[in-house]
């Protein structure tokens, strides 16, 4: 018998089938096409705003999504990066076929794993536990533990225009028979909707009036791992352009064919990355709106044309694309189309991503009702890790809110569930000031190193650099400058007056655009330069980040006190109604996750604290 069965070779597939093996359980992955593994059928980037954080905690974690959008990386650039370091992130463009043939490579290679061609139709349940699948050619494969990484394939149509087909992204069959499985025990489903703009040929466009979106010279990457990266003059450049009247006046022409407002979908579309028709409804003021245009990969002459996302039938899309400066004459590759499939309602889901209804049973990604392909990976290795901690009755990696921008996705998703394709956003966390792209390795290589998926060589590079911050940081505290100290001229140039008395680097470095190199030529300050941004950041923002600290500290000690399984709410005086059919609905394992819940008062939680302390 198997130890786990992975259902999908998409990012949450991926991650999730790698830590299964590599945690050394018995491992299979399922996919409809071995070809189309690691593929983005979408945007050809990895990263972005919050997103580049959880690549970076993926990472941490032990995870591969951040080693391999490294090696096939088109452009580096760093996002914000005039902004505070809690919303500074990295976003990769990516050579779409070099990242997929990345991934499927490493699945070879990976032992205690096997991938397969199959379509898996049902999820088989013994005593109210996952126990195996049967295939769609009648086979049945046991396993004890299943990971279901559907993706956007359940029961899923292909919308353009006036025409519904049935099928998966880029053309491949779909399976209506697997939700229809997982409704038969019980979980509850519902529809959702994404799309995709069209592809047009590279050669076919007309730069020469386009903005240059080039990307960011210095050392920049996901992995800790990563050694080198592509050197900034052979990166590719991006390109802006803009929609323009003629755009905005064939759309309002033609709306009504389009598939959202033909009355076709039904499904609830993504709020955050709207179709180019939604953007002109809904923001009917704006004169015009961007548009990148981003290259593909090395190996395709395709361009893809970033926020023209659309529905429409094929012949009002090419009038669309060639009203757009620098697209008058391009040559159309791949129209554009919206997806609607089955999603699974996430409140029926624990934070190890285990469902409530069937034990052993996880999901991960766009089956969740999430939207992105780092939201997928981030969930598929959480549910990787802890279905090996099922499987060995270990307790389960949660991430807390203020651990992780996956811990807040994930309780987002289980406590308060979501209604339309979820996406991370920065403003989503609370202790985002905690949450950066700097120093996701010392919030999570810990958790990695303990369920085996770091390396003992990379921890201890880790605990090295973790030493050389503190080194670093005793250091700018015992360097003094007097007030005929030559740093003056450092400061003078800085606007600063020179100074009256004495003061240490650390005091010095609290003052805006003084940065530990730039005293380096005044005082001995020998600190390695990825250490030297921790002690900056931490001294520059020390009264944020310690407030910050102060109230994740409540929040987890509310997430301390848990509350005892099959509690039943109808019996507890003093409760609202709503209160008590939204705690018997979601079923919140701490009073900190109860908190969270929308329609629990503070009343209520202070009843249920007090039931908590008598039980």
């Amino acid at each position: 018998m198997l130890d786990v069965i992975v259902v999908g070779g998409g990012h949450a597939g991926i991650e999730a089938a790698l830590a299964t093996a590599r945690m050394g359980k018995e491992t299979v992955l399922y996919t409809l096409h071995l070809s189309m593994i690691g593929s983005m059928p979408c945007n050809p980037s990895v990263g972005g705003p919050a997103k580049g954080i959880v690549v970076r905690e993926i990472d941490a974690l032990g995870g591969e999504m951040g080693r391999a959008a490294d090696a096939t990386a088109l452009q580096f650039k760093m996002l914000n990066t005039t902004k505070g370091p809690g919303v500074q992130s990295l976003r990769v463009q990516s050579d779409k076929i070099a990242y997929k043939a990345y991934m499927q490579d490493v699945l070879q290679k990976q032992e205690h794993l096997r991938v397969e061609e199959a379509c898996v139709e049902e999820i088989l349940v013994r005593d109210g536990k996952a126990c195996g699948v049967r295939l769609a050619d009648g086979q049945t494969v046991e396993s004890r533990a299943i990971i279901l990484t559907s993706g956007t394939f359940m029961s899923s149509t292909i919308l353009v225009g006036h025409q519904a087909t049935s099928s998966g992204p880029e053309g491949e069959p779909t399976t209506n028979a697997l939700s229809q499985s997982l409704r038969s025990h019980g979980i509850r489903t519902f529809r959702l909707k994404t799309g995709t703009p069209a592809r047009v040929k590279t050669a076919s466009i007309d730069f020469s009036g386009l903005e240059v979106q080039p990307g960011t010279k210095d050392f920049v990457c996901f992995s800790e791992d990563t050694e080198e990266i592509l050197p900034f003059e052979q990166q590719m450049v991006c390109y802006l352009t803009y929609t323009s009247p003629q755009t905005h006046a064939i759309i309002q022409e033609h709306l009504q064919e389009s598939a959202m407002y033909s009355g076709l979908v039904k499904g609830v579309g993504p709020r955050y990355c709207p179709s180019i028709e939604d953007k002109l409804v809904r923001f009917a003021d704006k004169p015009r709106h961007q548009i990148f245009l981003e290259p593909e990969s090395r190996s395709l002459d395709t361009t893809y044309v970033q926020g023209f996302s659309t529905s429409m039938p094929h012949d009002v899309q090419e009038k669309m694309l060639h009203s757009l400066p620098g697209l008058e004459h391009c040559e159309i590759d791949k129209f554009g189309y919206a997806i609607e499939y089955d999603a699974i309602d996430p409140l029926q889901c624990r934070p190890t991503l285990e469902n409530k209804v069937i034990a052993h049973l996880f999901t991960a990604g766009q089956i969740n009702g999430t939207s992105g392909y780092e939201e997928a990976a981030a969930q598929g290795l959480i549910a990787g890790i802890n279905a090996v901690a099922a499987l060995d009755g270990t307790d389960g990696l949660i991430l807390g809110r203020d651990e992780a921008y996956i811990g807040v996705m994930i309780d987002d998703l289980v406590t308060k569930g979501t209604n339309e394709p979820y996406r991370l956003l920065t403003s989503r966390a609370e202790y985002r000031l905690l949450l950066r792209h700097d120093n996701a390795d010392i919030r999570l290589t810990g958790y990695g190193h303990e369920r085996g998926l770091i390396s003992e060589e990379r921890y201890q590079r880790f605990l090295q650099k973790q030493q050389a911050i503190e080194t670093g940081m005793q250091m700018v505290k015992d360097v003094r400058f007097t007030p005929k100290s030559a740093v003056n001229e450092y400061l003078q140039a800085l606007g600063y007056e020179p100074l009256k008395e004495g003061i240490s680097a650390f005091e010095l470095l609290r003052r805006p655009k003084v940065t530990i190199a730039g005293l380096q030529p005044y005082a001995d300050l020998s600190i390695d330069a990825k250490a030297a941004r921790q002690i900056e950041i931490e001294i520059k923002y020390e009264g944020y980040i310690a407030k910050a600290r102060r109230d994740a500290r409540h929040l987890r000690a509310m997430d301390q006190m848990r509350i005892p399984k099959g509690m039943d709410y109808a019996t507890i005086e003093h409760l609202s109604l709503e209160a008590r059919q939204k705690l018997a609905q979601i079923q919140p394992m701490t009073l900190g996750q109860a908190s969270r819940i929308s329609g629990v008062n503070p009343a209520d939680l202070a009843v249920l604290a007090m039931v908590i302390k008598q039980r």
